[in-house]
């Protein structure tokens, strides 16, 4: 067993790998030290749990195929007296990638191929690092409140609500977004006859439905031109992120399934676990109906908001393949016979929002495309991904 300490601390976070080949153990610390970061190193997985167990770390870098434990095995052990920490699983090749099942039931946050090229890996580091920073502030607060309990929910409201508002303020055209699709989920709620408490869930799960992108670089969340596959690949991990950096607070448990699922699809082909019909979550087919609206209406550095009539052919044409047919037609009638609502809530919350009622010519992205391959419908999600930002 060899074991690596890298002797000048430039950075405040802890992080280790563990690798029974030496020479990517060697090649990460010259990666991860010319970057600025500390890291400890382990060949011999045992002595690694050990360690773990003993010490607190910020951030795990794991193999997965070992000679003595494999990565899946190794992070079984951890989770029996660490559920926190950050882990990062590294596969050789992709097929050896471990089953998706396998990385939920142990709360892998995410698994990155080597090559001899780590830029994805740095970036894939630094995203999980921004989380360990957010759940540092929320634990910090939540010790310091524990025993105040109305201040601690406005504590964690205002605290969550300032992150939300960084995420935000990154682009001007998405200002206001978070509080208008809470405000539109809450009329879809009302239609539903919903309770006072689930009511009061959807408005708090639509403020902060997409904190996860604080753990995006802004070099992703702010590009002008297309995402390609592998950012587009990152972004879709803002919602586990998002689950993830909320995940320890139990105020904010019944608002994780909207901040994890409110990009899945009604026909099972959205992210991140392909959920189908009312197998997603109510509250996340409520936020997908609202959310999609607000980036329609929304205006775009590239393009002008969607006209209103255009709009509802939109949701009408997505019903029971994006939308949730029932939600889609809820909010179509609130659209059609009680926009006065609609008007008053982008009134309250204004961003760079344009609102028109009619309009026949306007150059588009469809959100809800015939899908005639995979493929097709990969690249089809990366041009619309924008029109969501």
């Amino acid at each position: 067993m060899r074991k690596y300490m890298q002797e000048n601390e430039t950075k405040p976070y802890k992080i280790m790998a563990v690798d029974d080949d030496p020479g990517i153990l060697d090649s990460l610390k010259v990666v991860l030290r010319r970057n600025g970061y500390d890291l400890t190193c382990f060949e011999n997985p045992i002595e690694a749990i050990k360690e773990l167990e003993n010490n607190h770390y910020d951030l795990l870098l794991l193999d997965f195929i070992m000679d003595e434990l494999h990565g899946d095995q190794v992070v079984a052990e951890i989770r029996k007296f660490d559920l926190n920490l950050y882990i990062l699983l590294l596969t050789g090749h992709k097929d050896l990638a471990p089953p998706l099942q396998t990385l939920k039931q142990l709360d892998i946050q995410g698994y990155c191929e080597k090559s001899d090229n780590l830029d994805q890996l740095i970036l894939l580091i630094e995203s999980a690092l921004k989380s360990v920073d957010q759940m540092r502030i929320i634990n910090e607060i939540n010790e310091e409140l524990k025993d105040k309990n109305e201040e601690l929910e406005q504590a964690y409201l205002d605290t969550i609500g300032i992150l939300r508002q960084t995420v935000e303020a990154k682009d001007p055209y998405t200002r206001g977004h978070s509080d208008r699709v809470s405000a539109y989920s809450v009329l879809i709620g009302e239609k539903l006859k919903l309770s006072e408490e689930e009511l009061h869930t959807i408005k708090i799960g639509g403020l902060f439905h997409d904190i996860g992108k604080i753990g995006i670089p802004d070099s992703i969340l702010l590009k002008e031109s297309k995402l390609d596959d592998e950012e587009y690949s990152q972004i879709k991990n803002h919602p586990s992120i998002g689950a993830h950096i909320l995940g320890d607070v139990s105020m904010f448990r019944d608002i994780i399934p909207m901040v994890l699922h409110h990009h899945e699809r009604f026909d099972g082909r959205g992210y991140p676990s392909q959920l189908a019909g009312e197998d997603i979550p109510l509250i996340a087919r409520i936020a997908a109906v609202a959310d999609t609206f607000d980036a329609m209406t929304s205006k775009r550095s590239y393009r002008d908001a969607m006209p209103l009539d255009v709009v509802i052919q939109e949701i009408e044409r997505c019903s029971g393949a994006q939308f949730d047919p029932n939600i889609a037609n809820i909010f179509l009638d609130i659209l059609k016979n009680e926009y006065g609502k609609i008007e008053e809530i982008q009134e309250k919350y204004k961003g760079i929002v344009r609102r028109k009622r009619n309009g026949n010519s306007l150059k588009m992205f469809k959100i809800c495309i015939k899908i005639n391959t995979d493929e097709e419908k990969n690249e089809k999600d990366k041009r619309f991904y924008k029109e969501k930002i």
